[in-house]
């Protein structure tokens, strides 16, 4: 089927089943065109949290499917691709947490949303890049703390409330593959660009940047700047909304300098319309959790959005 083609059968079926499509500004512009709701990690958190529909279709990775599961266990929970994984997920092991907990046992784990459920179920509260550098400074200054899985994220958190929280090594390969040197390279070619760059990035390349800041803080600061172009330290998907909300503005990415796709995050890309398309239809790639792990998982979920919440951080 040609695109338009899918896109309506689509629309078709979500009435029909009485679903809801959850998208992530990570995923192909198609996908993000056809969504109900667009977000980043946080936003979309809040949103599975709100949801009526008997189905929801999460097109993203499969931590963000599971979050949603474990905010709707009642609910059926289908992703288009259930080999959408994440780099940044993997890289924490959730019996090695466990291991690493027991050697720190006055220390609680904040763990970033970018985790299995197994990992959440280890955590004490859970975070999005959005929202983290407000839950770590809203606990008392001496409440030590493990941070995981990203050691960029952590790393940045840290600089920005003083802390020394324990970092998980772990990173996401998209944000941490990009180099300082490409956003040099590209600041001669766009000098009077303003550098804006998801806290995934490495620090080398974090110090380079004007801005640092979440999917949706990014896509604000664009909103609210006057600078006409921006160097997007980020993955690539992003640029679909922030052309859409600035047609008058220029995004320039590392693929613009490397004729590549190396700002493409492999798992998001998984899923593609005849996919969302073939989930619907069948209702298969269902995210199936035991009760038990939807229980111990959930409770950080929710502590992270009670404390949100209270620090009125609304997405």
């Amino acid at each position: 089927m040609q695109q338009q083609e899918l896109s309506s059968k689509i629309k078709q079926l979500k009435k029909e089943k009485n679903a809801i499509i959850l998208g992530h500004y990570y995923q192909r512009a198609e996908i993000q065109d056809l969504s109900d709701y667009i977000g980043d990690s946080l936003a979309l958190a809040q949103q599975a949290a709100q949801a009526t529909a008997d189905i929801i279709v999460f097109c993203g990775v499969h931590f963000m499917a599971e979050t949603a599961k474990i905010l709707n266990p009642s609910r059926k929970v289908l992703i288009p691709d259930m080999q959408a994984s994440c780099s940044l997920a993997e890289s924490c092991d959730a019996e090695e947490l466990a291991k690493f907990k027991s050697q720190h046992p006055d220390h609680i784990v904040i763990s970033y949303i970018n985790c299995s459920a197994a990992v959440k179920a280890q955590s004490d509260i859970i975070c999005t890049s959005g929202n983290a550098e407000k839950i770590v400074a809203s606990l008392p200054a001496e409440q030590k703390i493990i941070f995981a899985p990203d050691r960029n994220l952590g790393s940045v958190i840290n600089k920005l409330t003083g802390r020394n929280m324990l970092l998980w090594d772990g990173t996401c390969y998209v944000h941490n593959d990009m180099q300082a040197s490409m956003v040099q390279q590209l600041k001669q070619l766009y000098p009077e660009a303003k550098v804006i760059a998801h806290p995934e990035c490495n620090p080398e390349l974090l110090n380079e940047a004007d801005f640092i800041g979440s999917t949706k803080a990014m896509l604000n600061y664009v909103k609210q700047n006057t600078c006409s172009q921006y160097i997007v330290a980020t993955e690539s998907g992003i640029i679909h909304q922030m052309q859409k909300e600035n047609p008058n503005k220029q995004f320039i990415t590392f693929a613009d300098l490397r004729n590549c796709a190396c700002d493409d995050c492999k798992y998001m890309k998984l899923n593609t319309l005849e996919k969302l398309y073939n989930c619907l239809e069948t209702e298969s790639s269902e995210i199936i959790m035991s009760p038990q792990m939807i229980e111990s998982a959930r409770k950080p979920i929710e502590k992270m959005l009670e404390i949100s919440k209270k620090l009125g951080i609304i997405r």
